[in-house]
């Protein structure tokens, strides 16, 4: 198992495109914590703590694809550093402003948030020019959906830290000056500098003009769903067995439980087209969902959810193939955007959903939410399996610049008989 991730990290230029991208990403991965406790630390109140995470979570969800989409066509250097010194900036001033006046604080967050680098897309468009083997691709997809993991788990003690040693105030600075520096780590670094979109066709619609990726986008909506109901519905459950320490164990099973599936999944050279592949992902994704509504003890609550977690970071990797097949030429950057954008937007939804069920019917119906929009997200899969079985070029490595400044063969992995 090891051995193929170490393969992976070997090759030049990954490691330190992982990392960057990685340190890249802190600052919106630890935004709300960071908001929230700046806010509170100002004498703010925890609607207005949230009201502006929010605010930074719509901007950002708006600003992904816009930005890959630019990175589509003017490259990634170009796009990638602007943004990511524009949304420091902007949350420097919201940071030593703070909430007065108040509108201030609004442009800013949201300033911050829109602008924030589509660096994970951005990552996944560059692995097919790093690794030429195209179960290298595959495994770096799984490796990265761990490794992401890994980040939400670290970014937020990570915060912690910097509150508890300085304030409140220099966690904000100095989270988005890491994010500056991994984005500077990655755009410095060869692969990132050579690297160039396909072709494209010229259409407003960008990448969103595949009926695969829009099928793909549409079951992802309901995972992201799944997986916000559950932050809403453990804290009930939390109330009654224990309070905020069981509920940071639940939450970290999740993340766990993730962990050790995405490690598993990598760790394999699966055979067969992958849209099948997940659709069965997927099932067992909403299956391990169901036993939530046991609530058993919170020991064994804290196993529920990390079996809860286990096909999350698979389905994830397994979708990353997915939609570098069926992204249109000279969008890929974009295509892969939209899925953080759909997923972030559906992890919302489920938040917002939860709470009334909560409120209706308590902690057990509320766990019933994540196994409802796993089940839907299979039913969208299951019912426009023809519209996913035909990939942008039908299985055929295309001929173009994507990836390869000296207009060589695109080194972009379609096949239809391994992934």
């Amino acid at each position: 198992m090891a051995a193929g991730y170490l393969e992976i990290l070997r090759a030049r230029h990954a490691a330190r495109l992982l990392a960057g991208t990685l340190v890249g990403r802190l600052p919106s991965a630890t935004a709300a914590i960071a908001i929230v406790l700046f806010v509170r630390s100002q004498g703010g109140s925890y609607t207005l703590a949230g009201a502006l995470a929010a605010v930074y979570g719509v901007a950002n969800a708006v600003g992904q694809p816009l930005l890959g989409r630019l990175v589509d066509l003017r490259g990634q250097p170009r796009v990638q550093l602007p943004a990511a010194v524009a949304a420091a900036l902007a949350m420097a001033v919201f940071a030593l402003t703070g909430t007065d006046p108040l509108p201030l604080a609004y442009v800013s967050v949201a300033a911050s948030g829109l602008f924030t680098p589509p660096l994970e897309g951005g990552l996944r468009a560059l692995w097919p020019s790093v690794l030429r083997r195209e179960d290298q691709v595959h495994t770096a997809y799984a490796m990265d959906a761990v490794a992401q993991e890994v980040m939400f788990a670290v970014g937020p003690l990570l915060v912690t830290l910097c509150t508890s040693l300085w304030s409140e105030r220099a966690a904000l600075l100095v989270i988005n000056a890491l994010g500056v520096l991994g984005a500077l780590t990655v755009v410095l670094s060869p692969p990132s500098r050579a690297w160039r979109s396909a072709p494209r066709e010229a259409h407003w619609l960008g990448a969103l003009r595949s009926p695969g990726l829009l099928v793909l986008l549409g079951a992802f909506l309901f995972v992201g769903i799944a997986l916000g109901s559950i932050t809403v519905a453990a804290v009930p459950y939390a109330d009654d067995h224990g309070g905020d320490v069981v509920y940071g164990w639940l939450m970290a099973a999740v993340g766990i439980g993730a962990l050790v599936g995405g490690v598993a999944y990598g760790a394999r050279r699966w055979v067969g087209v992958p849209e099948r592949r997940l659709r069965v992902l997927v099932a067992f994704l909403a299956v391990c969902y169901l036993p939530l509504m046991l609530m058993p003890g919170a020991v064994a609550m804290v196993g529920l959810t990390a079996l809860a977690g286990v096909f999350l970071a698979p389905v994830l990797a397994c979708a990353f193939v997915i939609i570098d097949r069926h992204a249109p030429r000279g969008t890929v950057t974009e295509a892969f955007s939209w899925l953080v954008t759909t997923f972030t937007v559906g992890h919302s939804l489920g938040t917002a959903v939860a709470g009334p069920v909560v409120e209706a019917g308590g902690a057990q119906w509320g766990f019933a939410v994540p196994g409802a929009a796993g089940a839907v997200a299979l039913v969208v899969l299951l019912a426009t399996g023809r519209v996913l079985a035909v990939p942008v070029g039908s299985g055929v490595v295309a001929a173009s610049s994507e990836n390869d400044p000296n207009r060589a063969a695109e080194p972009r992995f379609s096949s239809g008989d391994r992934a």
